[in-house]
């Protein structure tokens, strides 16, 4: 038997995961970045969306928009393939959340908030992930408009994990909860 690992091509892996649909949980998901200050984040919130099969990606207050050669440096060119919006007001976001069915889940660490871990939706619920700026976290008056609370659960002394972060192991979650067993 050869004991030889051959990495897959480019083509090999867009073949692969062309083949397949993302569940509907990942496929209805909406992302939320607002006041949002890194391109850098901003460009990784693209290529992790289009990686998980995310709906689209909600921009708004001062988040950075595409066309910008920092996001496009880490979005590898997500930004043309993940729809996108921006809302200079966030109440626009909320009004089209709740016009469509969507919970508001925000990811921020509150009294309120339960862990990432013990949140498992139904299959048919629609839900748009909110993140706040690196620094100050969701605004005070989306907190209020969100219907769920989570944070991602921690061990170490740092207590914060950066947007691209969260947001990788935020989807990771809801794919693994929305695959078959």
């Amino acid at each position: 038997m050869d004991q030889t690992i051959r990495k897959k091509t480019t083509r090999e892996i867009y073949a692969s995961h062309s083949l397949r649909t993302p569940p509907p949980l990942m496929a209805d998901m909406v992302i939320w970045l607002h006041n949002v200050r890194s391109m850098h984040n901003v460009g990784s919130a693209f290529r992790t969306a289009d990686a998980f099969g995310v709906k689209a990606l909600f921009l708004s207050g001062y988040t950075p928009v595409p066309p910008r050669p920092e996001i496009t440096k880490t979005a590898l060119g997500a930004e043309e393939s993940v729809p996108w919006r921006h809302a200079a007001d966030p109440e626009d976001h909320l009004a089209w959340c709740r016009e469509n069915g969507y919970v508001l889940v925000g990811l921020e660490q509150t009294h309120q908030s339960r862990l990432l871990t013990g949140y498992h939706p139904g299959p048919d619920t629609r839900i748009c992930l909110l993140f706040g700026n690196e620094v100050t976290g969701i605004d005070n008056d989306l907190l209020a408009g969100c219907q769920e609370l989570l944070e991602i659960p921690q061990y170490g002394t740092k207590h914060s994990f950066n947007i691209s972060v969260s947001l990788g192991i935020t989807c990771y979650h809801f794919l693994h909860i929305s695959l078959p067993s």
